[in-house]
């Protein structure tokens, strides 16, 4: 029945990672290269589609149905265009081959009031930074590592008169396809910084080597001599270490403080009345039995599990059992473990035992009425149980926790979550989650967050337990298996993913960055374990970090700055690792420079986690003037001491045109809108999702990428491996590019919304959705298609909607009755700009 509507989509999404298969040689929307027996992919024609044009035969799809287009071939037929080299992919996706071409167009005057359709036609790169061939080659993956500047100015007072921020996003444990892994008894260090030899240091001879960092003269050890590549003495600037911007070496024992722990997972359980009624346990219990066998780990992975209401629940899994022993625990005031046997258990020698918990739990307290929550006690007793080892407890909660230590009163007010004025309770009302997490950190235990509530939980307490132990927080506002199928849909979805993906345990991070600069603010899920030292209790390939830098010392004896994240790790093998990324970028002295490169979705972000910060050490109102005067003194900057055009309007460079529009969607996320009704939990949730997700995700949730699928078609098309791949324009997020006649796919991240406009083609309707017609779509229909997103392997829900709601809501462009549109949002910025 998908059939159809999953070739789309992996075809759509395809063209949006190219720039990732540039940099990696892979295929990421692949687990393998596609084959040459793919099925044939349909073809579309295209014609130019006017708003007013109420023709409902648009492009593909007529009266008479489908409209092949001759000589197209896919499997196995001869193509008429051969697969592009990297070259001519870049020509094809628009690039510019040489980088003064780029820079000129980069600071070319754009008035953003003239201008409306700014949006580039695929989903914008990185800009490229203004280095010779050998180093634009040896860089590190802007999907990995990105400054906020690709030009780093000589000196603080540069960059202050830029009035924009500098910063670096991370994505230091993202899934890699090409990884280059080094097993070596020597890992080669400067001697004076620490800094790892990578592309970028010089050698003076082949037996010295110069720092990129610290600039200090190191020696080169008589093992880095050869190498294990070329099987070769007397080449050390082509051992992988220096060929590659991302390596990972596997650690010795000077690394380890005790041996790796094995993977050890444990599950904390809501099973009151409320968790029970919601079918949430149902699907945790059904998911967790088919994947078990997925789980990172070997032959040591030990699993538990807790339940927990009014009482605290462990489980004896010895595998001389014949069943599971349930054992209560009553006395919540003064936790203990009644065994410490058994409780965590090798997963291969009791899984049977496991299989025969999950199968029963739902059914155990199917019939419960109990309604309380003693959550905190439940925490307690995890650390307690996992403080030997480590590992990472997953909770999961449905309610406010109302007995034990951590219990919590409601604090919002539902009258005023639409207020223009101050929200209040962004941050917790008690220390002892928090306190616990750090608790937990020592002990290299990670806690994730499985939020499942249509009531107030206060969030804003209960997400310190994941934010100061590295954990992950998961939210669900409405989930219920009758009421609600999408968000059960997608916790079960998002469920599947987490069991399954990579994992690192007892992890630390440090970034280090050339002599002159420094980083003074992080951002993210962690604990500051020193001034540049992060505690990871756990990393997992869905996290996302950001620092904030200033410039101490003028940088004008160098030409290049480069900055250095090395992680060390515990995989889930048990095999310490240590993954370095080393980004380097030039040093420029003038401010149009600066100006040139500028990252406007790095600039994004990092003023998103500034603007959570101020939100909550200050208040709302502050972080989202700040967020106006941050365009409104960057363009004035820029009209005061570089552009030279004295012409009315509102002229940005067109490195950042896109600043104002990325701004004013931030503006009206769920995290720092007002005047529209928003739960103080779901603002709460989009806060720690910014400050926890990498670019790319944020990116999506801020300014979604959308398009139309009924017009696709092959002009333009890529030629990938014997098959054709539409490349869809993006649309600007304005009801005016919508229409009747249309289907408009819109990717925001976690969801794919589909809306089909009441005149679409009932072709179209019925190869894609198998209805016959407009009329016949369930509401809210969700989809069981699963498509490939960007570079992770995660399975992202579909919904198909005739709902204005969920789809229009994201229409960042158009007026509200408590936001601008972004023509006045333009004349708002121009109005402050004369002040």
């Amino acid at each position: 029945m998908y059939s159809a509507l999953r070739r789309h989509l992996k075809n759509l999404t395809q063209p949006i990672l190219m720039s990732q298969m540039r940099s990696t040689g892979s295929y990421p929307l692949f687990s393998n290269p596609p084959s040459a027996d793919m099925p044939k992919q349909p073809v579309y024609q295209q014609r130019p589609v006017s708003r007013t044009d109420s023709s409902p035969s648009h492009g593909r799809y007529n009266q008479t149905g489908y409209q092949h287009l001759p000589q197209v071939r896919c499997s196995g037929a001869t193509h008429l265009v051969p697969f592009p080299n990297m070259s001519q992919l870049s020509a094809a996706l628009g690039g510019l081959s040489g980088v003064p071409e780029l820079e000129v167009e980069a600071l070319r005057p754009v008035n953003l009031l003239q201008e409306r359709n700014l949006l580039p036609h695929r989903p914008l790169d990185a800009p490229e930074p203004n280095l010779s061939a050998d180093l634009k080659k040896a860089n590190c993956s802007p999907d990995t590592f990105r400054c906020t500047l690709t030009n780093i100015p000589q000196t603080q007072a540069l960059l202050n008169k830029a009035r924009l921020p500098l910063g670096l996003l991370l994505h230091p444990f993202r899934d890699l396809t090409q990884l280059p892994v080094i097993t070596s008894n020597t890992i080669v260090r400067c001697r004076s910084c620490r800094t790892y030899i990578n592309p970028f240091v010089s050698f003076l001879d082949q037996r010295r080597w110069k720092c990129n960092l610290c600039y200090r003269v190191n020696d080169v050890p008589d093992e880095f001599m050869y190498n294990p590549v070329t099987r070769s003495y007397g080449e050390p600037h082509k051992r992988p270490e220096v060929q590659n911007s991302t390596v990972e070496f596997i650690a010795s024992s000077d690394y380890m403080l005790r041996p790796p722990q094995p993977a050890v997972y444990l599950f904390v359980l809501d099973v009151s009345h409320n968790a029970v009624e919601g079918g949430y346990l149902n699907v945790f219990c059904h998911t967790l039995l088919e994947n078990l066998d997925k789980m990172p780990g070997d032959t040591r992975t030990r699993v538990g599990f807790i339940t927990f209401n009014s009482t605290i629940h462990f489980y004896n899994l010895n595998e001389s059992l014949s069943q599971p022993q349930m054992l209560v625990v009553s006395d919540i005031d003064d936790i203990f473990i009644p065994t410490h046997d058994s409780l965590l258990v090798n997963l291969k020698e009791s899984r049977a035992l496991v299989r025969v918990l999950l199968t029963s739990l739902h059914s155990m307290f199917s019939q419960t009425r109990e309604t309380h929550s003693a959550l905190g006690p439940a925490l307690q007793a995890a650390y307690k149980l996992m403080s030997p080892t480590g590992g990472r407890v997953s909770v999961f909660q449905t309610q406010l926790p109302t007995l034990g230590a951590g219990l919590l009163q409601s604090r919002e007010d539902p009258n005023q979550r639409s207020s223009t004025k101050g929200v209040q309770h962004l941050g917790p009302a008690t220390d002892f989650y928090k306190k616990l997490a750090l608790d937990c950190s020592g002990q290299q235990i990670g806690v994730d967050l499985f939020l499942l509530s249509s009531q107030y939980s206060d969030l804003a307490s209960l997400a310190c337990m994941s934010k100061f132990s590295a954990g992950s927080i998961f939210y669900y506002p409405s989930l219920h298996h009758v009421h609600n199928p999408a968000q059960l849909d997608k916790f079960q979805k998002d469920l599947e993913r987490y069991l399954t993906r990579k994992i690192g345990f007892e992890a630390v991070m440090r970034i280090r960055c050339t002599k002159g600069l420094s980083i003074h603010t992080f951002h993210g899920n962690f604990f500051v374990r020193s001034t540049d030292l992060l505690s990871l209790a756990n990393i997992n390939p869905d996290s996302g970090f950001a620092v904030q830098m200033s410039i101490e010392e003028s940088l004008a004896d160098t030409s290049l700055a480069c900055f250095q994240s090395a992680l060390l790790y515990t995989s889930s093998k048990g095999k310490r690792r240590i993954r370095v990324h080393t980004l380097c970028l030039p040093v420029v002295s003038q401010l149009s420079d600066v100006y040139a490169g500028a990252d406007v979705q790095a600039i994004t972000c990092l003023l998103a986690n500034m603007a959570i910060d101020r939100s909550i050490s200050s208040s709302l109102s502050d972080a989202r003037d700040a967020l106006v005067n941050a365009v409104v003194d960057s363009l004035s900057a820029y009209k005061n001491t570089v552009s030279n055009i004295q012409q009315s309007g509102l002229i940005a460079p067109a490195a950042l045109c896109l600043f104002p529009l990325y701004v004013l969607a931030l503006l009206k996320q769920k995290a720092l809108r007002t005047g529209t009704s928003t739960k103080l939990d779901e603002r709460v949730f989009a806060m720690c999702e910014f400050k926890s997700q990498p670019l790319q995700q944020i990116m999506r949730t801020v300014h979604p990428d959308l398009y139309r699928l009924d017009t696709m078609s092959d002009q333009g098309a890529l030629h990938l491996n014997d098959c054709i791949v539409p490349q869809p324009h993006l649309l600007h997020l304005t009801a005016e590019k919508l229409t009747r006649e249309g289907a408009f796919l819109m990717d925001c991240g976690s969801v794919f919304y589909l809306w089909i406009g009441k005149c679409c083609n009932d072709m179209f309707i019925r190869d894609v959705l198998g209805c016959p017609n407009h009329a016949s779509i369930p509401p809210n229909m969700v989809s069981e298609a699963q498509t490939f997103i960007r570079h992770n392997v995660t399975h992202l829900p579909l919904c198909i909607t005739q709902s204005k709601t969920s789809f229009f809501q994201h229409l960042v462009e158009d007026r509200s009755e408590s936001a601008l549109s972004y023509y006045e949002f333009l004349l708002h910025i121009q109005q402050q700009m004369s002040k």
